[in-house]
């Protein structure tokens, strides 16, 4: 039997322990953290959209008709007319011809490689993907293939081995821990080729990027038809949870028929649908929130760059903070809350040993004021901590 004690004990010492802190608030720009206010820098709420009041009212009203559980699968009877409704609002936002819900990023990008994808078939991707696309290709029992990041050099090499079964080249569009993006026209060229399924997965573009926040694919001027299979989720820029799959009638459609993580699992609530459908009008309405963004995102590289720090770059709402050392970082964090300003420490296995970073993850409601204070923080904390390592 697994010594698991033991296997905590290690994690302690290397100071790759992780521990949940709760939070008695709303989601923004500041919140109640562990029974106190803190300055919110590590939320994907990058809008803050996520406690708007005309999407909590969405939600209310929904769920007062609907009430709270959806009561089954879609394919049973758990597809309610505001799901179908949130599916083809997404589809016309997107571009595409269809889209389908699923509970979670992690759930589609299961369902997709599962569904396309078996024993005799191949996965590239981008050695720097999401764990939950790298867990997708280890599921569906194919041949997973990894090329250097943003090395589409790289990309043709692996394609070029390839002479039998499906193939399906799978990325991030914003890389989550690092921020920066994926070149689509690159990899679309490329995968055309060899007619090869190109899927993206637009988490941390979706909502941010491009016109009204349509995305990566807006953002960088490409075609739909160029990329057949999108995944977007619906917990971070849009405010509320889940995700969807958008592309061709045929594609959702067997997804709808093979998927398992779609077909063996109970539909989000009605009213998350709901409240999606108003956060996805005010994209539209209200689209003064992605300027503001940009704004706070540019603050903050210039800010940095004076300063001395180490940022990958990047030119989204995640903005990392190399620091190295994962002890060094966790310190600095911890630092930096004692100080009322919340980063997260981002460690190994999350990411490659010797590039813990804080992951700064910036807001449209950000102020200028704490972006100042938190880039004076992080310097300020820095030396603080080698300060006090030297003293022992």
């Amino acid at each position: 039997m697994k010594n698991i004690r033991n296997e905590l004990e290690q994690r302690k010492q290397q100071s790759l322990y992780r521990s949940r802190k709760q939070i008695q608030s709303p989601q923004g720009r500041e919140i109640m953290l562990n029974g106190r206010r803190v300055l919110n820098f590590c939320s994907n709420d990058y809008l803050g959209l996520a406690a708007h009041p005309a999407i909590k009212q969405a939600f209310i009203d929904a769920a007062s008709q609907y009430g709270v559980g959806s009561g089954s699968a879609h394919l049973v009877n758990g597809h309610s007319d505001l799901h179908h409704k949130l599916e083809e609002q997404l589809a016309e936002f997107t571009g595409y011809p269809r889209a389908l819900l699923f509970s979670t990023g992690y759930m589609a990008n299961l369902g997709v490689a599962q569904s396309l994808c078996g024993k005799n078939d191949t996965i590239i991707q981008d050695r720097l993907n999401h764990a939950s696309l790298l867990d997708a290709a280890n599921i569906s029992g194919s041949r997973l293939k990894r090329y250097l990041h943003c090395d589409y050099t790289s990309l043709q090499k692996k394609l070029d081995n390839i002479d039998s079964g499906e193939l399906l080249v799978s990325s991030d569009a914003v890389f989550s821990m690092d921020g920066d993006q994926a070149d689509i026209k690159a990899m679309a060229q490329l995968c055309q080729s060899k007619q090869a399924w190109l899927m993206l997965d637009d988490a941390h573009g979706f909502g941010v990027l491009g016109n009204n926040g349509q995305g990566s694919l807006n953002h960088q001027n490409i075609s739909n038809e160029n990329v057949p299979i999108y995944m977007a989720t619906l917990g971070k820029a849009i405010g509320t949870a889940g995700a969807f799959v958008a592309g061709s009638q045929d594609l959702i459609e067997y997804l709808i028929q093979t998927a398992r993580s779609y077909i063996y699992t109970t539909a989000m609530p009605p009213a998350i649908a709901a409240a999606s459908s108003a956060s996805l009008k005010l994209l539209i309405k209200e689209n003064w929130r992605q300027q503001a963004l940009n704004e706070n995102i540019s603050h903050f590289k210039s800010l940095a760059k004076q300063s001395g720090l180490t940022c990958p770059a990047s030119d989204t709402a995640i903005q990392p903070v190399i620091i190295g050392d994962a002890q060094k970082t966790w310190e600095i964090s911890q630092q930096l809350l004692n100080t009322g300003l919340h980063v997260a420490a981002i460690r190994p296995p999350t990411v490659p040993v010797n590039t813990a970073r804080l992951r700064v993850t910036l807001r449209a409601d950000h102020h200028r004021g704490d972006i100042e204070r938190l880039v004076a923080g992080i310097v300020e904390a820095g030396k603080d901590v080698v300060s006090h390592r030297s003293k022992d």
